[in-house]
């Protein structure tokens, strides 16, 4: 049986962190280069990456993050994960990856859709004001299952 080509993703974002944001919007980059439909959907603390006062300030988080193979009370000490997130932004400028804010618009740019999730919006008392220009809409679950229908959920 031949294997079928990959039309449609839908990715959730649902992490506030620098390393639980980027591999969403590098997937949702890369399937619009290739031409695949894509839609990143944006729940829980995920919302910080859209959020107008919040997205150009997200962090690496450096507590109990296993892949920073430092002890845990390291991470904790006042000032390191800022120390982290300016080493790995530094890196990352290197290599010409875009920050938060520029990938967003890059990525809508190519007609990605980007949608803020209704019950974290109600939740965290957001309405679409507080989102960056970038995001259609707030939507509920039901709604991101319908914009994904037919093709893969990818949870980052």
């Amino acid at each position: 049986m031949a294997e079928q080509a990959i039309e449609k993703v839908s990715i959730i974002i649902s992490k506030g962190s620098l390393e639980g944001i980027y591999p969403g919007l590098i997937m949702a980059n890369g399937a619009r280069a290739e031409g695949i439909e894509a839609n990143l959907f944006f729940t829980f603390f995920g919302m910080d990456a859209i959020h107008k006062k919040r997205h150009e300030h997200i962090k690496v988080s450096t507590v109990g993050n296993p892949g920073m193979h430092m002890a845990t009370w390291l991470g904790g000490v006042p000032g390191i994960s800022s120390v982290v997130t300016h080493m790995m932004e530094k890196q990352m400028e290197e290599l010409d990856i875009p920050s938060i804010p520029e990938f967003m618009e890059l990525i809508a740019d190519t007609g990605c859709g980007m949608y803020a999730c209704r019950a974290s919006a109600d939740l965290f008392k957001m309405e679409k004001a507080d989102f960056i220009d970038q995001v259609e809409d707030i939507i509920t679950v039901g709604e991101f299952y319908e914009k994904a229908a037919g093709g893969q959920i990818i949870f980052t």
